[in-house]
């Protein structure tokens, strides 16, 4: 087994600098300028799946283009649906309305994406002639669409609020390459690493150059910032998720410098520390870790971001304020941006999200 990103890389922490293209003229920045570590006037907020089924507005226009990829690959749709939460919900930024499934797709692995019952591959990834079968020579050319609605939304945006950009982590990727759809184990992908590791590296190579590309060329149409999902992070052990997920994510980190990055390893806590390490700008954290314990481990030179349980929004306005007063005194005033700890659930009610986003901008981090 290879070795762990802490084995081969002990200083990262203090070898590594960021630096930033300068901000551009944008309305309100403040996400930005956290994401940073510059000083806010107030506490920035934005929602993992804020562009979602939580709004009316976005079962309409999902409705009207027909099923989900119908959506995400019409330009104009998506447009449409990345920015109503930004007129509907006042959130700080907008983030790109696609999915992270289209990175294979693009690679010569195409999904479905069935109504209630999620992703799925015809064909899955499971030997060397497999994987010879996929082609990352034609990522920016198979992915235009994507680029095309970048383009439209930056327009339609007209500098009101930075653009977030985003693609999946190479291990969470891999995860549906290999089992072929969602799993609570991913006993599938986790076999391929004990019993295949030399094959499971190489696609996990593969996955983390094709994601280089795509992200590369987010920020070059115009995307301010990006985030990595790791959402099947927590199915593996420390050791395991060090040397088979942290050094692909170290890699896309170191290579995407221009713009400030996010890393959001659902169920990761076992390596906070070394998330903590890489050269990104901001940490995600779900709502299972404790904000005074996360900065205790990652330090004061990164923003964290989070990470309100998405079910307190089942509750009356009179929980969800204090349950949100009591997370922002958590995290402070200082390099943070205010978010849930995972997407916003779908049958949450639109006015409970409206009401959360509004608490953390009417907070006054003196009142606490």
């Amino acid at each position: 087994m290879a070795q762990s990103i802490k084995d081969t890389n002990l200083e990262y922490r203090a070898t590594v600098r960021i630096t930033f293209a300068p901000l551009m003229s944008l309305k309100n920045d403040l996400v930005l300028r956290a994401a940073r570590g510059e000083k806010t006037e107030r506490t920035p907020v934005w929602v993992m799946r804020q562009a979602g089924r939580v709004l009316p507005e976005y079962r309409a226009t999902r409705a009207k283009a027909g099923s989900f990829k119908n959506l995400l690959m019409n330009p104009e749709a998506a447009t449409e649906v990345t920015i109503q939460p930004v007129d509907l919900l006042g959130v700080d930024a907008a983030i790109l309305f696609s999915d992270i499934l289209v990175i294979p797709e693009a690679m010569g692995l195409p999904y479905r994406m069935d109504e209630g019952v999620g992703p799925s591959f015809e064909k899955t990834i499971t030997s060397e002639k497999d994987l010879a079968n996929l082609s990352n020579e034609h990522i920016e050319e198979n992915l235009n669409y994507v680029f095309n609605a970048i383009k439209s939304i930056k327009q339609e945006l007209s500098d009101r609020v930075p653009l977030i950009g985003f693609a999946g982590a190479p291990w969470t990727i891999f995860c549906y390459m290999v089992e072929g759809k969602g799993s609570k184990t991913f006993s599938k992908s986790r076999v391929m690493l004990v019993q295949d590791p030399k094959l499971a590296h190489s696609l996990l190579k593969a996955i983390t150059e094709a994601t280089i590309v795509y992200l590369k060329r987010q920020v070059a149409e115009g995307c301010d910032m990006l985030q990595l999902f790791d959402s099947w992070a927590g199915v593996l052990n420390k050791e395991t998720y060090n040397t088979f997920a942290l050094p692909y994510i170290k890699q896309i980190c170191e290579s995407v410098q221009s713009v400030p990055v996010t890393v959001f390893a659902k169920g990761a806590f076992f390596s906070l520390e070394e998330l903590g390490q890489l050269s990104c700008a901001t940490i995600g954290l779900d709502w299972h870790i404790d904000p005074k314990t996360a900065r205790q481990t990652v330090g004061n030179t990164k923003t964290l971001q989070g990470n309100l349980d998405p079910a307190v929004l089942y509750g009356n306005t009179e929980f969800i304020t204090a349950q949100t007063h009591k997370m922002l005194k958590a995290f402070g005033d200082t390099r943070y941006i205010a978010n849930l700890g995972h997407g916003v659930y779908p049958d949450i009610e639109a006015s409970k999200l409206k009401h959360f986003i509004q608490t953390i901008k009417e907070y006054q981090h003196s009142q606490s």
